[in-house]
């Protein structure tokens, strides 16, 4: 039983699913990586900084569309150097839970990122209504 109302909470595992009611905006996020604005790696050989800078730009990229970071509904981490990600998750998991997003989380390990010494990259889903007026996605 998912509950009486739509979105209701219900323990299944950690961002196993998630139920959206109705959002009003499907923002596709691409591959974020820890870059500057001029498309260089910036904090080569760093994990936990490489995803914590990755992770601002997907928050800017929902900000302007006029979405929060709570409406992030799904997030995949592709990292090159898996064992290395995965001792740094805290990074992201922390912010995640600092702005109240609770997207389905995967960590995928890959061959290969675009730029030489990327070890991380982010893309996912936000779903929502712009200017905020939608609650948290939930946890089913």
């Amino acid at each position: 039983m998912v509950g009486d109302a739509p979105g209701h909470d219900v323990t299944v595992g950690v961002g196993a699913a998630r139920v959206h009611v109705a959002p009003t905006t499907v923002l596709p996020l691409g591959a974020h990586g820890p870059l500057d604005d001029r498309g260089r790696l910036v904090h080569a050989e760093d994990p936990a900084a490489q995803l914590a800078l990755a992770l601002a730009g997907v928050e800017a990229t929902v900000t302007a569309a006029g979405l929060h970071p709570h409406d992030l509904a799904q997030l995949r981490v592709s990292a090159t150097d898996l064992p290395a990600v995965l001792s740094v998750l805290d990074t992201l998991t922390d912010r995640l839970a600092e702005v109240g997003a609770t997207p389905a989380l995967s960590v995928v390990g890959v061959t290969a990122l675009p730029v030489d010494g990327m070890l991380i990259a982010l893309d996912g889903l936000a779903l929502g209504t712009p200017s905020g007026s939608t609650s948290p996605a939930r946890g089913i």
